[in-house]
């Protein structure tokens, strides 16, 4: 078993590094072929910080374990809200601006998509054009809020926010440095999902637990930490919606993107305890984060324990 977790807590590793040269190139190279950068950091950049979960949930599918793969999804949405929000908050206070209403309506509804797509499960490959459709939906009214967004702010202004909002643009980026990035990105990424699915699913037939629950729980925290260091900085620099825009982004693409592609590799059967719970923990989580959003409560330290305390509990539950 040593070398089955080595095995996961190096391909984690190289997962992580991975999506972080992906984003860098992929944002560097955009800008420089003159895409905007307010669309490559709805498309680019929340696609690329999701890249690990993807990877890992084809790669899940292709090996027969799905379970693996939905756990990961289901997992880490939870993961995202609870634990992922509950610890910047305990730590710095999480104060709640208005930017986030629309992002959270379109979370929302594509949680309950999900869900009722779920109890007519398996998901298989039409389940995965619907959700697929409805993430290209979110995106094109991203792409439309964006464009006018900066219609209606000056050239300069506007500059000044692409270069704020996007920290891993680097305007004096050598061209082979982005091709190195894009090159590392893409050989670590199916390298590093590689290594963790196989430590993770040996680690759960060592120990006798099946691969769902490896999925909700070592996989979707693994998997989380990206989003974990991305609040955490925000939560720093006082940049609360960064923070909650981060994890409903992360959320609607893990839910309508990762599940749509990898239920068009295989089918992906519905664990009868992810019905019963998992599932439903997700919805409540996301619920909690309603009137954050909506009537702008503030997210100090009791919220951030009260998060982080609901989702210890929530772990207890599955291993009970």
């Amino acid at each position: 078993m040593f070398f089955d977790s080595l095995y996961a807590c190096f391909g984690l590793i190289i997962l992580l590094l991975a999506g972080d040269a992906l984003v860098k190139g992929a944002v560097n190279l955009s800008l420089r072929l003159g895409i905007p950068a307010l669309i490559v950091g709805l498309t680019v950049v929340a696609f690329g910080t999701s890249a690990p979960e993807l990877l890992i949930s084809v790669k899940a599918v292709l090996d027969d374990v799905p379970g693996l793969a939905l756990g990961n999804v289901v997992g880490s949405n939870t993961a995202n809200i609870l634990l992922i929000l509950g610890v910047p908050a305990l730590i710095f206070g999480l104060g709640v601006g208005s930017d986030t209403r629309r992002s959270y309506v379109f979370m929302f509804i594509g949680t309950l998509l999900f869900i009722g797509l779920g109890f007519s499960g398996p998901y298989i490959w039409w389940h995965g054009l619907i959700l697929l459709t409805g993430l290209a939906l979110i995106l094109a009214d991203a792409a439309r809020s964006a464009q006018s967004h900066r219609r209606a702010t000056a050239d300069a202004l506007a500059a000044q926010d692409d270069s704020e909002a996007l920290e891993e643009a680097d305007p004096d980026m050598p061209t082979w440095r982005i091709m190195l990035y894009l090159a590392l990105g893409l050989v670590g990424l199916p390298l590093g999902a590689d290594l963790f699915v196989d430590g993770a699913v040996a680690i759960a037939r060592d120990v006798g637990i099946s691969e769902t629950v490896i999925g909700l729980t070592l996989v979707a925290i693994g998997t989380s930490l990206p989003e974990l260091a991305t609040t955490v900085m925000a939560a720093l620099r006082r940049h609360a919606d960064v923070a909650i825009g981060n994890v409903i982004g992360s959320n609607m693409f893990n839910l309508l993107g990762i599940i749509g592609i990898a239920s068009l590799v295989g089918p992906i059967p519905v664990d009868p305890v992810i019905l019963q719970l998992d599932l439903w923990v997700m919805l409540a989580a996301t619920l909690l984060l309603a009137p954050f959003v909506f009537l702008r409560w503030p997210m100090g330290r009791l919220v951030g324990a009260a998060f982080t305390g609901l989702y210890v509990a929530y772990l207890v539950s599955i291993f009970a």
